[in-house]
């Protein structure tokens, strides 16, 4: 008699017991299921990068900064000439080299025929007079280290790299004409012969 009256509390703490691991069990694979369900709508949805929504025909917002000489450059400096304002990542990487080298090699033909060319990066004043001098670039690098110029232009944003997503520079460029507008946007830069994609746009 006494093992029986035992026996039904023991009973009832055991299918208890069972009751709150199947619970348990339950939520987790829910949680599970709806983790999945966001790692897979994360992978499907499509990366778009940030992009200006500056376009021909716009007034060029005035920039103002300091190059690797120690020359304030301003856009009103350079009223009456066509200017090719480059903005790339970061100096002395493969792509923002090559670029700088694809201007480099094309500069006399542009200086005469009106255009200055102006790079752009966030790299500060030391950094842009090694690559300058390293790769013997003819035009001003302006350090852009407080992003203010790159704000202007609308070419700091998210990107991707390497399956990376980031804020970073976005590789754009203005050809800003001789009265300050401009009459180019090129955001698909061809980094090995950017001079020859400027001249033939």
């Amino acid at each position: 008699m006494a093992k029986k009256q035992i026996r039904k509390p023991v009973v009832k703490v055991v299918k208890k017991a069972i009751k709150k691991i199947q619970k348990k069990e339950k939520k987790v694979a829910v949680k599970k299921i709806a983790k999945k369900t966001t790692i897979k709508k994360i992978i499907n949805k499509k990366f778009v990068a940030h992009k200006t929504s500056l376009k021909i025909g716009d007034k060029a917002p005035n920039f103002e900064g300091v190059d690797q000489h120690g020359k304030t450059l301003n856009l009103g400096s350079f009223i009456g000439k066509k200017i090719i304002l480059y903005f790339y990542p970061k100096d002395d990487t493969p792509g923002c080299t090559a670029t700088a080298c694809s201007l480099r090699d094309e500069y006399t033909y542009l200086n005469k025929n009106n255009y200055v060319v102006i790079g752009v990066s966030a790299d500060d004043q030391k950094s842009h007079l090694k690559f300058a001098n390293k790769y013997e670039l003819p035009f001003s690098l302006i350090a852009d280290v407080n992003k203010s110029i790159l704000k202007a232009y609308q070419v700091w944003g998210t990107k991707q790299f390497m399956g990376k997503i980031y804020d970073g520079i976005i590789r754009s460029t203005f050809i800003i004409n001789e009265k300050g507008v401009i009459s180019n946007v090129i955001t698909e830069v061809n980094t090995s012969s950017h001079a020859q994609q400027i001249l033939a746009s």
